[in-house]
């Protein structure tokens, strides 16, 4: 099974969270989009702990399973899609993560996120494990 992870999904993990841990063991391929990266190293940035945090980070990155999703013209496609789509239907989600789940269809994977608002997004499968 391929997966994408939110931002919330990656703090889970590196916080030990274990039925997450569990899903991406079985996980074929782990994509993580550029919005998500920008947003754990903003975060990252605020905080006390910037070097040690960029040092898990980087070596989650070069886990085996782990993929970066770039944003191509399908992923910014879908993400206007989903932005007139939703917009239409009253039901907005923030930018940040209509990207995310853009960046998710597009490479055919489920989204691990821990935020109800992705439950919107037509054809999005969302995890909460």
């Amino acid at each position: 099974m391929k997966v994408s992870l939110d931002t919330n999904a990656y703090t889970k993990f590196v916080q030990g969270h274990r039925p997450l841990s569990e899903l991406l063991e079985r996980a074929e391929e782990i994509f993580i989009s550029p919005i998500v990266l920008g947003e754990l190293i903003a975060g990252f940035t605020l905080g006390s702990r910037r070097r040690e945090n960029i040092m898990v980070l980087k070596d989650f990155l070069d886990t085996e399973a782990s993929a970066e999703c770039a944003i191509t013209k399908d992923v910014a496609e879908r993400y206007a899609f989903l932005f007139a789509d939703l917009r239409a239907k009253g039901t907005p989600i923030p930018t940040n993560d209509l990207w995310i789940a853009a960046a998710a269809l597009e490479t055919g994977s489920r989204l691990i996120s821990y935020d109800d608002h992705f439950k919107k997004v037509p054809g999005l499968v969302v995890l909460a494990p």
